[in-house]
């Protein structure tokens, strides 16, 4: 080594130390968390007798927000006013509704959905025609499409003939 370098050596490790001692104090100054000492237990502000807190007080106190209904589209005329569409002729009663989550496409929300409608049975979905699908297509909101999409009158077809090995060929296994 040189002279020169081993007299500044010293000169440089305490400047070294310095920088390390100045960056940690200004990290640790910056923490955004404060680490309370284990014996002191600082006052929470959910601790029973706390004060509310003012600012969130007003949203709690106001009133419900009034909702606007959406006014519903009104179609154009047509010349000849044309009766409403008869709904689909119910199917024969049965012990019980038959399970239209089988129908690939149709899970528990929209069976659910069905069930408000009154379709509850394969021969019922069998059975619509064009003017029944296009009724029951508006009335289903989000899932508007699905009817022709996932091809549900050839299934429900296959299913109220009890027609599992045609149902599995054409559609695939459930579940």
């Amino acid at each position: 080594m040189t002279t020169e370098f081993s007299d500044l050596l010293p000169v440089i490790i305490i400047a070294a130390i310095v920088l390390v001692a100045a960056i940690w104090l200004l990290l640790r100054a910056n923490r955004k968390t404060t680490i309370i000492d284990e014996g002191i237990r600082a006052r929470d502000v959910l601790d029973e007798g706390a004060e509310r807190a003012s600012r969130n007080q007003a949203l709690i106190d106001a009133a419900p927000a009034v909702v606007k209904p959406v006014p519903t589209p009104v179609a154009a005329p047509v010349a000849a006013v044309t009766p409403p569409a008869p709904a689909p002729a119910p199917a024969p009663a049965s012990a019980a509704a038959d399970d239209l989550s089988r129908i690939k496409g149709v899970g528990p929300k929209l069976v659910a959905l069905l069930g408000e409608l009154g379709v509850t049975s394969y021969a019922q979905i069998a059975a619509w025609n064009e003017a029944d699908v296009a009724r029951i297509d508006d009335q289903l909101g989000r899932f508007a499409g699905r009817i022709t999409r996932d091809q549900w009158i050839e299934q429900a077809k296959l299913l109220s003939q009890a027609d599992e090995a045609g149902f599995a060929e054409r559609f695939g296994r459930n579940g």
